[in-house]
């Protein structure tokens, strides 16, 4: 099995957040033996890979509005022989939402009147706003 960042072995399947992560084989004892392969949605393009360290990192951002999720497959194999050391492991890399618009009020400036003694945090206005999209 790979691990991931140094933590216990992941099963063939994982899910989690990405920004940066390095896959290590158990086999690999830093002679340089070892190469990482990384293959799947958007591999090479938008995930880069260190064949000999197995350092991963976006090579530019990700937006969820455009892709929410990459299925990226990783193999460690002998450089030398090009035999496989571990079973292929699988990563699906969720984008997280970030609000990266600033909310816009194209009919604005608004003026609300707010009765006195009106509960506090309660505020009874409604509009329509975009976020850019």
């Amino acid at each position: 099995m790979t691990d991931l960042l140094g933590t216990s072995l992941l099963p063939p399947s994982h899910v989690f957040s990405f920004s940066h992560f390095q896959l290590h084989s158990n086999s690999d004892r830093g002679d340089g033996s070892v190469r990482y392969i990384l293959s799947g949605e958007g591999a090479g393009l938008i995930f880069i890979i260190n064949e000999t360290s197995g350092d991963i990192h976006a090579a530019r951002s990700l937006d969820r509005e455009t892709k929410s999720q990459y299925v990226l497959h990783a193999r460690a194999i002998d450089r030398w022989t090009n035999r496989s050391l571990e079973a292929e492991s699988e990563f699906i890399i969720k984008v997280q939402d970030v609000n990266d618009n600033a909310p816009t009020f194209p009919d604005g400036p608004f003026s609300v009147s707010v009765p006195e003694m009106s509960e506090v945090g309660k505020l009874e206005a409604e509009h329509t706003f975009s976020c850019g999209h």
